[in-house]
């Protein structure tokens, strides 16, 4: 089953990064966000967010961790999924999406599948998870 939505970013907080030990050409990021969902996807959800990304060429890496609370078409509860996503340039490599086994609630208990994330033109992020539900 597909449930599609698309999502705003409510809040988007740096956090601290210890020091590294190893010094690589791209730093290393992380913060927290806070995100409000609307279509068949209808929620917040709350993310880990790490990144490795040099903003003058465009190229890096996210690996997200989210926890997911709400609807999808109707069925309420709670999960978490993760993704990533490489860029080089202008152009997506390497998406990664997944719901995590084993971390559905209620409605939404035994949730598996998987899912995507796109940011079109204008800015609007959609998001979909192609997901099953069972015991």
């Amino acid at each position: 089953m597909r449930a599609s939505g698309t999502f705003k970013v409510a809040d988007f907080t740096p956090a601290q990064v210890p020091s590294p030990q190893i010094q690589t050409a791209v730093s290393v990021g992380a913060a927290t966000m806070d995100k409000q969902y609307e279509g068949e996807v209808i929620g917040r959800s709350t993310t880990l967010f790490t990144s490795a990304f040099n903003e003058s060429t465009a190229m890096g890496t996210y690996l997200a961790m989210e926890s997911f609370e709400g609807t999808l078409h109707g069925g309420a509860g709670s999960f978490n999924f993760a993704h990533s996503k490489t860029t080089s340039g202008e152009s997506p490599q390497d998406e990664f999406f997944v719901i995590v086994p084993g971390s559905g609630t209620r409605d939404l208990a035994g949730i598996t599948g998987s899912g995507g994330i796109k940011v079109d033109a204008d800015g609007t992020h959609r998001i979909w998870f192609d997901y099953e539900l069972g015991q």
